[in-house]
Formats: structure tokens, sequence, C-alpha cells
């Protein structure tokens, strides 16, 4: 069974939000060339994903995998928190 998973995407991604019971939303940047002058340029994707433990909070930095569809927008489960948030962000949790 683990052989299987093995092959599914991971991603390390920094939380941005707990977005209810369970549900977190990760931001994952990266860098991809210009299309007409090869400069690098930041991109960013937000992706929602499930934390079974609630362990997650706003400003850690997780590891997530590709999972099925779990609700309309949830399709990435939180495999562990890399790294605690440094700060603790106010009005938030």
């Amino acid at each position: 069974m683990s052989e299987s998973r093995s092959n599914r995407k991971t991603l390390t991604a920094l939380v941005v939000s707990r977005t209810g019971d369970k549900s977190i939303k990760v931001n994952f940047q990266y860098t991809v060339p210009h299309p007409v002058y090869g400069k690098e340029v930041k991109r960013r994707t937000v992706l929602h994903a499930h934390d079974e433990k609630n362990e997650c909070k706003t400003g850690d930095r997780v590891e997530i995998m590709e999972t099925r569809p779990l609700s309309k927008l949830k399709r990435w489960r939180v495999i562990r928190v890399v790294e605690a948030a440094k700060i603790a962000v106010p009005g938030i949790d």
C-alpha cells in the first residue's frame, strides 16, 4: 500500500489561514522564467488542505500530500508540520 502512495506529489508550503474545523489554506510559492525575457518571476498558488489533528497554526511551514477529493476544494492532506511559526500573529487563532 505504501508503494502506491509514494508516487503522490508532496509540497512544502506556508499556512496562511485556518478556514474551519480541520481545514487550512496554504500558500505555495515558486519561480518560473518569463516567456519572453527569461527573468525568474515569482508565482504563488493557494491550496486548501485537510488538517486531521487541527495542529497547524497560521505561519507554520507544513508538508502536504495530494489525495482524493475530500470536499469541494480540498485535494491535499497535511503530512507533518516542518517548522512552527516563529511569532504569534495577533487576532488569528
